[in-house]
């Protein structure tokens, strides 16, 4: 028991896995962010240029 315990301890190979599962959240979520930010400032500018626009045709 006492071996398989050792040894159950010393196998370190999912940790390499949860580094790159760390690492995929990490730019998944950054890209989520960043096209929350590019989407939400396209349509500000957007509708500032319809308004414009708009302004002046009349």
């Amino acid at each position: 028991m006492k071996r398989f315990l050792r040894k159950f301890s010393d196998d370190d190979k999912g940790a390499v896995t949860v580094d790159w599962v760390v690492i995929t959240a990490g730019v998944v979520s950054l890209g989520i962010a960043v096209t929350t930010l590019i989407t939400t400032n396209t349509e500000t500018l957007a509708s500032s240029a319809a308004t414009a626009i708009a302004a002046s045709g009349n």
